[in-house]
């Protein structure tokens, strides 16, 4: 099952894909883009990116800002 993303963690998940493209990382799926940004797009899409993103459980007092001492 594929995890759903909010708007942020796609932007976050397809703009770090895009740089791992532009430093030379191989391409997941086949396509004719030649662009990084639409190349990690089409790969998001097609569910291939091997990310994982982690929430917190939102039970925290500080929201999870660290205390100042």
């Amino acid at each position: 099952m594929q995890q759903r993303h909010n708007r942020y963690e796609k932007a976050r998940i397809i703009g770090a894909r895009a740089l791992q493209v532009t430093f030379g990382a191989p391409v997941l799926v086949d396509t004719t883009q030649t662009e990084p940004i639409l190349i990690a797009a089409e790969e998001y899409d097609a569910g291939v990116l091997p990310f994982t993103v982690k929430r917190g459980s939102g039970d925290s007092d500080n929201n999870g800002r660290g205390e100042l001492q």
